[in-house]
């Protein structure tokens, strides 16, 4: 029996083949390098060659650089802003749209707010450089036209944390839309219609039988979201943010790249990599248990 199991299944193992292959050469064999967070890392040596073993220094030294607190701080309230409101515009596009009536209409709204998502960072931060400027962007013309002040979004501390906020949901919450607009799609029709019957207006409706046919998908990907709460996006803010602006929009993965990278301390930048992996790993374990509890989600 376990033979002819493994003989009917064996196609599709040989199908994820390449995808496990690409997994573990790309994310598992570079495990190796957790190694350089606890040596004096010298790169002439080799990652296994004599290094010096420091043990844990490297995080000593990490957590007590002047200013690694506010890193830890913008990251959480640019990645939790993140999660919050790209929660919420997705579930309310998505209602408003399942509401119109016109098929062709409702596709191309579908598809234009869909499209930035296929975009890069390093397109889009091109783009809203030039429409946030403060000299001869459109969105501050329209707001000297009015007779106020220019708004520095990418170069004040006070704005940049929520411009990167809400460009990010700008680009990704037509992917949410999408996934929300299909459990709308599950949702009996009947139910409408028994709800319109006993005098429930469309607000009504929204709130008694939209949203509780959606709570099961709002809860798995919240749940899930809480894996990227160090996570605020690295090719954004380093595309869009100057030192200007490090006070706020300094992030785990630009310091990492900072001090890694430019100032090659290795040992020090591993070391906050791999402290932002466990944290991480801790989050994204806890949320799939909590998935499984209260959404009934599980992997196999």
């Amino acid at each position: 029996m376990f033979l002819n199991r493994i003989k009917k299944e064996l196609p599709l193992h040989l199908i994820i083949l390449p995808g496990l292959a690409l997994v573990v050469l790309f994310s598992y064999l570079p495990m190796a390098g957790i190694v350089i967070a606890f040596q004096d890392f010298v790169p002439a040596k080799g990652l296994f060659g004599a290094q010096k073993w420091v043990g844990g220094e490297n995080f000593a030294y990490v957590t007590n650089m002047p200013g690694f607190y506010t890193i830890l701080r913008n990251t959480i309230y640019i990645a939790f802003g993140k999660m919050l409101i790209g929660l919420l515009v997705p579930i309310a596009f998505a209602i408003m749209i399942n509401e119109v009536k016109g098929k062709a209409f409702k596709r191309s709204v579908q598809t234009i707010i869909y499209l930035p998502h296929f975009l890069s960072w390093v397109i889009l931060s091109g783009i809203l450089i030039d429409i946030l400027s403060p000299s001869s962007g459109i969105v501050n013309s329209i707001i000297k036209a009015f007779g106020f002040q220019p708004i520095y979004f990418l170069g004040d501390n006070s704005t940049f944390p929520l411009t990167m906020i809400f460009s990010d949901v700008w680009k990704e919450f037509g992917f949410g839309t999408v996934i929300y607009l299909a459990t709308i799609s599950t949702i009996d029709p009947q139910i409408y219609e028994a709800s319109s019957i006993d005098g429930a207006g469309k607000w009504r409706q929204i709130w008694h039988v939209t949203l509780p046919g959606m709570r099961m998908i709002i809860v798995l990907v919240a749940l899930l979201s809480l894996g990227n709460i160090l996570n605020a996006g690295f090719d954004q803010i380093f595309n869009l943010y100057g030192p200007a602006v490090y006070e706020s929009g300094d992030v785990i993965d630009t310091f990492v790249y900072r001090l890694g990278l430019l100032d090659a301390q290795f040992g020090p930048a591993t070391a906050v990599g791999l402290l932002k992996s466990v944290v991480s790993t801790l989050f994204i374990g806890g949320a799939y248990y909590a998935a499984y509890r209260f959404a009934n989600y599980r992997v196999f």
